[in-house]
């Protein structure tokens, strides 16, 4: 690699730079008996900076250069973020200029990392989009075990280990145990040692990790895939949660995070300190749209881990439609499926009511269905955020066909599907409770909870023990769907022939997929 220093005259002249002790970092021998295949994708490798440090961009760059296979590497292509310090300017555009392989792009506005990384790759004609810091360090092997990943499945987002560089003092740490990429309720991202069960589910020790969240360091993707689900979300400012986001609509829309032993990239982290109040605001105001856009209702969990955010959600209500659109067109999962399948160990702990806000009184409704004695049922509608209560009962409307979900056999009912009727204020088949525990119970004549078989709703047995979701949790959302969290699917009143039988579909809210409970109660009109 080479450096440049200065003269007494001021005169550029260029020397060797020592890539450092990072070179005897040694591979699990493991890896080293993986051999690349010869038809591998190509790869655009991505480095966005903004006043980077010379050395330190150089360092990079030729670190790149120096491990990746050129049959491989396609380009590197350098996006400078409107920098002010001069050596960035005509000196690195000569220096580059003598590279090959290696492309320069100037933006004429500040972008921020996000929108510079995507300025990037609308330039990029590698098959694989690698989307590195401009202050790393690689070894050889690198690319290929994330080039070969992403050929075996196109969904696949990938990420080598990530050992730490001290930024003061250029020291490398390379991480000795396996790790996995992991959020908290401040969606601030961390690494934590892999658990006993995901370590003992691993083939061998070099085997891929699934990984929560891909880090936001080094990532690589496929280009097509990459646009074709959306990219980088473009209203997310300048930095700091791109990689959440990233990691989300992968899981949620039908790929896959992982972390890959066999590739190591070093990486200088910087003193936080060094982030202005500039960065802190736009990384709060990007994780504010990464609530509103992924989280459904977890999102008041999020917020109650972070007032400064919540606080900001409501002096800056952010704009997600476009986002919101595209999980539609997707058709993503939500948040409680990665919870149920990904990431249980963040499912909140605490109980909470299934919706926010209170019930509503709906005064077309008072007073409805004939007298019977001195008492007559009242029906009111429920808006989002009540707690159901023990020994009141509720209806389940389909509010695009009119009618109750109802069990309609006969004697035992266990495993009866369950399917649309007329609402009937009388009918105890069409008593149901939504409880604590995100189950839908059916109350009589015996205990039996909404499950599904093939698709298809019934009734089975209340599972009072287990996992923390299973197949019989349901979520309930604002928008009217009620989303099956194990599977992600909605549930969907099918009309075939004479009956109007609930079943699981892929949520893109119909009419048929729109719910509201009714309370039904009694009132003493004495």
């Amino acid at each position: 690699v080479l450096m440049v220093t200065r003269g007494a005259q001021g005169s550029q002249t260029w020397q060797p730079y020592k890539v450092g002790p990072a070179a005897t970092i040694l591979k699990k021998p493991r890896c080293l008996q993986q051999h690349p295949e010869d038809s591998l994708p190509t790869a655009s490798v991505i480095l966005c900076f903004h006043d980077e440090a010379w050395s330190t961009l150089l360092r990079t760059v030729h670190s790149i250069l120096d491990t990746a296979p050129r049959a491989f590497l396609k380009e590197i292509i350098l996006v400078d973020d409107v920098s002010q310090q001069g050596q960035l300017k005509s000196a690195l555009s000569e220096y580059v200029a003598r590279l090959e392989g290696v492309k320069l792009l100037r933006s004429n506005k500040r972008l921020g990392a996000i929108r510079a990384r995507m300025l990037g790759a609308t330039r990029a004609t590698g098959d694989v989009l690698v989307f590195m810091d401009a202050h790393c360090e690689c070894h050889p092997g690198w690319l290929e075990p994330l080039l070969s990943r992403i050929a075996g499945d196109r969904s696949r987002v990938v990420s080598p280990v990530i050992d730490v560089i001290d930024w003061k003092t250029f020291q490398y740490y390379p991480s000795k145990d396996l790790q996995r990429g992991v959020l908290d309720w401040k969606l601030d991202f961390y690494w934590e040692p892999l658990p006993e069960h995901v370590r003992e589910a691993l083939q061998s020790p070099i085997s891929p990790v699934r990984s929560p969240v891909v880090p936001g360091e080094v990532v690589a993707i496929d280009r097509h895939y990459f646009q074709n689900t959306g990219a980088y979300d473009p209203l997310m400012s300048l930095r700091g949660g791109e990689n959440l986001e990233l990691s989300f609509k992968a899981w949620l829309c039908g790929g896959s995070v992982e972390i890959l032993p066999c590739s190591r990239v070093g990486h200088v982290y910087r003193n936080q300190d060094a982030y202005s109040p500039l960065d802190q605001e736009a990384t709060l105001r990007n994780k504010v749209r990464i609530a509103e856009t992924w989280l459904g209702s977890f999102k008041e969990t999020f917020y109650r881990h972070s007032p400064e955010a919540f606080s900001l959600s409501k002096a800056e209500k952010p704009d997600c439609m476009e986002r919101l659109q595209l999980q539609r067109r997707l058709g993503c999962r939500t948040f409680h499926w990665f919870l149920a399948n990904i990431y249980p160990e963040l499912y909140p702990s605490e109980p909470r009511p299934r919706f926010s806000g209170k019930a509503r009184h709906d005064p077309g409704k008072m007073g409805r269905g004939e007298e019977r004695g001195k008492l007559s049922k009242t029906r009111t509608r429920l808006g989002f955020g009540i707690h159901f209560c023990v020994g009141v009962h509720f209806q389940l409307h389909n509010t695009g066909l009119g009618f109750c979900a109802d069990c309609q056999a006969e004697g035992d009912i266990l495993g009866c599907p369950m399917m649309l009727a007329p609402c009937s204020d009388s009918r105890q088949q069409q008593y149901l409770q939504h409880t604590s525990r995100k189950e839908i119970h059916f109350g009589s004549p015996q205990h039996l909870c909404f499950a599904v078989r093939q698709e298809q709703v019934i009734l089975q047995n209340c599972t009072e023990e287990g996992l923390a979701i299973h197949q019989q949790h349901w979520e309930f959302q604002e928008n009217g769907m009620i989303v099956h969290i194990l599977s992600g699917k909605c549930m969907e009143a099918v009309v075939q022939e004479n009956n109007k039988n609930l079943y699981l579909r892929q949520c893109d809210g119909k009419a048929r997929q729109q719910w509201q409970f009714d309370q039904v109660y009694a009132v003493d009109e004495r």
